[in-house]
């Protein structure tokens, strides 16, 4: 792609920052505090769709909670407002994310009633699970979620057999779903054998997982989980749409030490044809939306790629499939 096209992406992307600051948001998110009432405006929305057969609707693009650590939290604020403002509804965090809750808690109290949240337990014990639940109501100033998951599982051997064991991280989910502090339940996966067991084992309302074109024409990795959610009706929240491959040996060191970059663990797309294509290829697919990657300086570009979303060609598709053929995808299957 063209030189030209990779500024203009990153500019967008730096521009994001500044915008933040002053355009599209009430006085008072500027001003540090949280507006009150969901802003008013007559900005492009994200379009959304089904959440399952559930009769929820879904923003195409949700917040990446991940990305609100350490951040300043007048600037928290002003991005959340934007987001709503913008038509996000779908908000994703989890204990894991440093101090995301405690940040995101405050910035979208103003707009709870509106929005989809979406948080997360990887303790696999019902006592650890139990903690993290109750640790996210207080810091996220909410007495529920819409939906709670099972965060990451297939890192660690018989991940999937602990969580279902008795004394197991589920049993703490499925009580609070049947006390309504729960509405729905999921998981994330990074093993499509994860994935294809917990599926097995309950019917849970959708799963979370990487749909990305380098992992599907290289990796081959994860049209496996799409099949089997489509067949039992599981709802299929994307990630990495953004994500380009692993990082290059020579580039990884200088990835941690950057601060824009020092929580991508892969090497994000920063080429505009190159995210615009694999953006439009993930939503292409059956999913329901798509979380951008964990920072700041690319979630509003994602937004504004995906205001204009149109699904994807096969010629444009055969353009990803032959880019993939050069990467070394973030996940491979077998």
């Amino acid at each position: 792609m063209t030189r030209v096209r990779r500024r203009d992406f990153l500019k967008s992307a730096a521009l994001s920052g500044a915008a933040l600051a002053t355009n599209g948001v009430p006085s008072s998110a500027r001003a540090g505090q949280a507006p009150q009432g969901r802003p008013r405006s007559n900005a492009a929305r994200l379009a959304r769709r089904e959440y399952g057969k559930t009769g929820v609707k879904l923003s195409i693009i949700g917040f990446p909670g991940f990305a609100l650590t350490k951040l300043d939290q007048q600037r928290v604020h002003r991005m959340v407002a934007e987001a709503v403002e913008r038509g996000v509804n779908y908000f994703d965090v989890a204990p894991q994310y440093g101090d995301a809750e405690e940040r995101l808690g405050p910035a979208l109290e103003p707009y709870r009633k509106d929005v989809f949240l979406a948080c997360k337990t990887a303790e696999r014990t019902r006592e650890g699970a139990a903690a993290d639940l109750k640790a996210s109501f207080e810091k996220l100033r909410t007495d529920h979620f819409e939906l709670y998951q099972l965060h990451h599982i297939g890192t660690g051997a018989n991940d999937v057999d602990a969580a279902f064991a008795r004394g197991g991280a589920m049993e703490v989910l499925v009580q609070a779903k049947k006390e309504g502090r729960v509405r729905f339940l999921g998981f994330s996966a990074h093993s499509v054998e994860a994935a294809l067991t917990a599926m097995d084992r309950y019917d849970f309302d959708s799963a979370m997982f990487a749909v990305n074109f380098a992992c599907i024409y290289k990796g081959r990795w994860g049209p496996q989980i799409m099949k089997k959610a489509g067949e039992k009706d599981v709802a299929c929240i994307a990630l990495k749409a953004l994500a380009r491959q692993q990082w290059p040996e020579d580039a990884r060191e200088r990835a941690r030490k950057h601060g824009r970059y020092r929580r991508c663990w892969y090497q994000p797309i920063t080429d505009l044809d190159e995210a615009e294509l694999s953006l439009r290829y993930t939503l292409s697919r059956p999913v329901v939306a798509a979380i951008p990657p964990a920072a700041e300086f690319l979630f509003r570009p994602a937004l504004d790629l995906a205001m204009d979303f149109t699904p994807i060609k096969p010629e444009e598709e055969q353009q990803l499939k032959a880019l993939a053929e050069n990467l070394d995808p973030l996940f491979r299957h077998g």
